[in-house]
């Protein structure tokens, strides 16, 4: 089996979490509406996890908001880690500094796993979320927030054609990230059962396109791909990108960034979960339990 390509450069993307890891917390917002989704749905699932991990935990969002929660009464050890040793310091509590793309954990010791905008930056999603699955126990619950393919649309868009338009050619700047149609599909090829997938587009506005830098550059969301183009974003490539992008996507006191959410739940497959019916396995046909009167249509198999 041929391995998956090098899409980021993970060294480059822990010295980028360093570098933004003082002021994280000016630019949190969307790990703090990620992590507020998921403690919410923690909160409707009546069952306890005693041991648990954040994984990419940064500032420690879905801890902090995790501890307000009563879910909190349910999850037991909370093990916080991230690729950045950085973001982990200053907090108390069990602390892990690891690689997401190669999980230290063993094989079935996990209740719980939740990751906020961390698995987008993995080369190998799939495999992490195998990883994932591996590291808990039969019926442990997995729940991820990645960022998914709508995100920075305009920004991707302006900086190609103001690239295009002075250099004749561009390359990527702007990350790939997932579909949100296909979530529910990489849980269920990564073996988890139950997998269910949802999309939050969240529309931010700023007051100029270099707001919206400074944010990605707080966040530790900047352009770590491999394949990066080596010519610098010079002053007069980003002064036309700005242009470009005021005039494209302008509202009201500024322009507006997209930036999409998807969120996976999964379980590690246990006998005691629902299976899916087979076909043909139905106890009653739908017309009476619609208490509505079948018609068949001429030509339409059912032998008339």
């Amino acid at each position: 089996m041929s391995a998956p390509p090098l899409l980021f450069d993970r060294t480059l993307h822990r010295q980028r979490l360093d570098r933004a890891a003082a002021a994280y917390a000016e630019a949190d917002f969307l790990k703090v509406r990620a992590a507020e989704d998921m403690v919410e749905r923690l909160e409707t699932i009546m069952r306890s996890f005693a041991l648990a991990v954040d994984l990419g935990a940064r500032g420690g969002t879905f801890a902090r908001l995790l501890a307000r929660s009563p879910a909190r009464e349910r999850v037991g050890t909370l093990i916080e880690a991230d690729l950045s040793a950085a973001m982990l310091r200053g907090r108390e509590g069990p602390r892990l500094v690891l690689d997401e793309e190669r999980l230290p954990f063993a094989p079935g010791s996990l209740d719980l796993v939740a990751s906020t905008l961390a698995l987008h930056w993995t080369n190998d999603l799939p495999g992490a979320l195998v990883q994932i699955r591996r590291a808990l126990k039969p019926d442990g619950l997995f729940l991820g927030a990645f960022f998914g393919g709508a995100t920075l649309t305009e920004l991707r868009q302006s900086l190609l054609q103001a690239e295009t338009e002075l250099h004749g050619g561009a390359g990527p700047r702007v990350s790939p990230f997932a579909d949100g149609s296909d979530a529910a599909g990489l849980l269920q090829r990564a073996g988890f059962a139950l997998p269910v997938a949802d999309v939050d587009r969240v529309k931010v506005t700023y007051a100029h396109p270099f707001r919206l830098l400074q944010d990605l550059r707080r966040m530790g969301e900047t352009n770590v791909l491999a394949d990066r183009p080596r010519r610098p974003l010079d002053r007069r490539l980003l002064a036309r990108a700005f242009e470009i992008y005021a005039e494209r996507f302008a509202v009201d006191g500024g322009v507006h960034a997209t930036f999409e959410i998807i969120t996976a739940t999964g379980w590690a497959p246990h006998e005691s979960q629902q299976k899916p019916l087979k076909p043909g396995s139905a106890k009653m046909r739908l017309a009476d339990a619609l208490s509505v009167r079948e018609v068949r249509v001429p030509g339409s198999g059912t032998g008339e």
